[in-house]
């Protein structure tokens, strides 16, 4: 996941974060531990990782970043300084500390170790279980002191939390941070990543324009019945689209172990797999441009029935379905460096661009790649070719004919 995504996962559990900017000693109500614990639990799950790689920060230049963790009576300053001081990657980052030295990641100082002089640990947990004798500073992460474990010194943590368990010692003073808000992103960074995002959307659309207008070109009778059974047959097209995705890796494991247990079937099993594979993702395309093309033609005729002159054709149908469904997109290429706004956008053009094509997909399969029209509404039940049928029911916005007389009156 990006980084620009992760603050969706703090926009849900903002809640569970104590509003309390700046404690002297750490909480040590059992509700508000709990629901930091969760917290921090499942934003690590959110954020499909455990952490950066625990790592030794080098030291900086002359002229880089310097911190002296000596005196935390500002700690809002020295946040500012380690904030300034972090780089993308975090294994670039250089930072010189003034009687100590840094680490990135998850830190544990052993129960048979002693260290002298100052800890900082950026984006990860301290954890002591020896002696620590200085100052030790913990950014987004937690600092915890176990049993036999003794820092001789005061602690800091910059959102996160002070623990000290059993015979775990803290001689000097304890002080816990709630993490700043983000910096406003500078408009030069904003301008580069909708450029980036658009550049990315157009070439996309541009790719799938070309492969829709070659599939009309070529195979226009197959992608009209799928299109016909996408429109006649949505809610069925979603839900067989929905096994289908289930069913692919179990159906690709069934044939793969068929091959395998056969001699000639091991052979061909690298052609089957590659045959396998291409047809999953022509499926997908083919489905996708369907969806597409019956969006595009509903559009078209709507427009043609408030006498907008247009010419009706899949050509046409195929564009102007594309250029909806990357409407969505758009949206979030303008608004994307929104911070919440942005991720609840991109969540929403994904969903809806699965859906469809999950349709797509079902519609493709239900036709069996344009070939089947049961499902598309073109075929007439037979008890609609009966007399009785045509009689009395008005066909085409006719009225129904009164059957003769058999008298002839």
């Amino acid at each position: 996941m990006r980084p620009g995504n992760r603050l969706a996962a703090l926009f849900f559990f903002a809640a569970l974060v104590n509003p309390g900017r700046l404690m002297a000693t750490p909480v040590r109500d059992d509700t508000g531990h709990l629901s930091e614990r969760v917290r921090r639990m499942l934003l690590a799950s959110l954020l499909d990782d455990n952490g950066p790689t625990p790592q030794a920060v080098q030291r900086a230049d002359s002229q880089g970043p310097t911190v002296n963790p000596a005196r935390l009576d500002q700690p809002a300053q020295l946040e500012r300084q380690l904030r300034s001081a972090l780089r993308k990657p975090l294994s670039a980052t250089r930072l010189t500390v003034i009687g100590g030295s840094a680490r990135i990641g998850r830190y544990s100082v052993g129960s048979d170790e002693s260290l002298r002089g100052h800890v900082v640990v950026l984006e990860g947990d301290a954890e002591v279980h020896g002696r620590v004798e200085g100052n030790v500073v913990a950014l987004d992460g937690d600092v915890t002191v176990y049993p036999g474990g003794s820092i001789v010194g005061d602690v800091l943590s910059v959102g996160g939390r002070i623990h000290k368990i059993g015979s775990g010692t803290i001689s000097g003073t304890e002080q816990t941070l709630q993490a700043a808000a983000e910096p406003p992103v500078p408009p030069a960074a904003v301008a580069t990543q909708i450029a980036r995002h658009a550049a990315g959307l157009a070439g996309l659309l541009l790719t799938l324009t070309v492969l829709g207008f070659g599939v009309v070109t070529f195979g226009r009778p197959n992608l009209e019945i799928v299109s016909d059974t996408v429109a006649h047959s949505f809610g069925r097209s979603f839900v067989v689209g929905l096994l289908g995705q289930v069913l692919v890796l179990p159906t690709f494991g069934m044939l793969v172990i068929g091959l395998v247990l056969t001699i000639a079937g091991a052979l061909l099993l690298p052609f089957a797999i590659v045959v396998y594979l291409v047809l999953v993702v022509v499926t997908t395309l083919v489905g996708l441009l369907a969806v597409a093309h019956a969006m595009g033609e509903r559009i078209t005729r709507r427009r043609m029935a408030r006498g907008i002159a247009l010419s009706p054709n899949s050509y046409r149908y195929v564009a102007t379905g594309l250029g909806t469904v990357a409407a969505l997109w758009l949206a979030w290429v303008a608004f994307g460096w929104v911070p919440v706004a942005g991720t609840l956008m991109l969540l929403a053009a994904a969903l809806t661009t699965w859906t469809l094509a999950t349709v797509g997909f079902g519609a493709a399969l239900l036709s069996r790649g344009g070939i089947r029209e049961h499902f598309a509404g073109r075929l007439m039940p037979p008890e609609m070719m009966t007399d009785e049928y045509l009689w009395a029911t008005p066909q085409f916005g006719v009225a129904a004919v009164k059957r003769p007389a058999k008298d002839g009156s």
